[in-house]
């Protein structure tokens, strides 16, 4: 297994895609430590392999090592493995076929099937992502929404969730205004759900004659063109006039999103709280990982959700080891969860396991 010291010193810029070449350069800086954290060269192999978008590769090298591995520790790795890539490939078929053999082997029930594919994330009819906002919004959610943002530019519609927010500052305000406004600007179709809410608790801090917390003012005026109250928005534009002596906003027709397009799943983004890695985080742009470091700023545990991470390739995980390692020396606790077995192999080959809490998903 990697070691800290010599993976931190690595060069992980793959020039011309050649990933093999990289992983040559690599090897006399790379060694297994007796005894700890062993890991078996197949199951190396394989996850390698899966990174590098090897999935026929990485099956063949995983089953083919089952049919030879007698260690009882590494057959439930390889196994544990194996299944999660047939659910990675959504081979329903060959996952259900072998889950009998795994169940006889280690007497105990298998993974329950689930597709975890990109054709499942797609879906065959397009379905609108909701996003559940939650906590206290604050300046620190800086992150969250550009991720916010992403997903509804990426998928051209969105349903964010406002129900769950406790309070808001103006910092916190300032965010969801401009990706509110953003995601209009550029025609994405949006809805809020409990809007009606978030504007009564907005209503609350902002006083009219006051020139104070223009923000909260423009945010209150936004999401009340999300509910039925013109009447409502008409009289706090006019007050807005008055306080901050210039034009208001006006009252917009909205694109918005069709209650039958929304998905059944929820992407929830818990403010101050957790970060999310999602899809297949591969090639030259990794900024979702470099902003892992300014959403730890101020905190001392760091939870990153792996769940909808479906793959990694072999330079974003040492970029993501790089960033880790510096946040475990600075004394942070950083806790990878929700991770499938396929990438959960490759953080333990980057060294991961050694500055950092993965958590395997059931």
């Amino acid at each position: 297994m990697a070691s800290r010291n010599d993976t931190s010193s690595l060069d992980f810029t793959v020039a011309g895609g050649d990933v093999n070449r990289v992983l040559a350069q690599c090897a006399d800086k790379m060694h297994v430590e007796e005894g700890v954290d062993e890991m078996a060269p197949s199951a190396e192999e394989a996850a390698i392999l899966y990174a590098n978008g090897g999935y026929d590769e990485a099956r063949a090298v995983l089953e083919n090592a089952l049919d030879t591995t007698t260690s009882p520790n590494a057959r439930f790795d390889l196994w544990a493995m194996l299944l999660d890539l047939l659910r990675l490939t959504a081979q329903k078929d060959r996952f259900e076929q072998i889950s009998l053999h795994y169940a006889t082997e280690f007497e105990r029930s298998p993974p329950a099937w689930m597709d975890l594919s990109c054709q499942a994330a797609r879906g065959d009819a397009p379905k609108v992502q909701t996003v559940n906002l939650s906590g206290q919004l604050g300046g620190n959610a800086a992150a969250q929404f550009a991720q916010l943002i992403q997903i509804g530019m990426r998928t051209g519609a969105l349903r964010i969730d406002l129900s769950r927010l406790r309070s808001v500052d103006a910092a916190g305000a300032e965010l969801l205004y401009r990706a509110v406004r953003g995601l209009r600007r550029a025609k994405v179709k949006l809805s809020l759900s409990g809007a009606v809410y978030l504007s009564n608790l907005l209503g609350g801090l902002v006083t009219s004659g006051t020139r104070e917390n223009q923000t909260i003012w423009l945010l209150l005026l936004e999401v009340l063109q999300f509910t039925d109250q013109q009447e409502r928005f008409e009289e706090l534009a006019l007050e807005y006039a008055m306080t901050f002596e210039e034009s208001p906003p006006s009252w917009e027709p909205l694109a918005a999103v069709v209650t039958s397009q929304v998905g059944p799943d929820a992407l929830d983004l818990t403010m101050s709280q957790i970060y999310t890695l999602e899809g297949e985080i591969v090639g030259p742009n990794v900024e979702t990982l470099r902003k892992i470091t300014a959403f730890a700023a101020d905190r001392t545990k760091v939870e990153i959700d792996c769940g909808r991470l479906r793959r990694m390739d072999f330079v974003s995980a040492g970029t993501l080891f790089n960033i880790v390692s510096q946040l475990h020396t600075q004394g942070r606790l950083v806790v990878l969860t929700g991770v499938n077995s396929m990438v959960a192999a490759l953080m333990q080959v980057m060294g991961l396991h050694q500055v950092a809490r993965i958590e395997l998903r059931g």
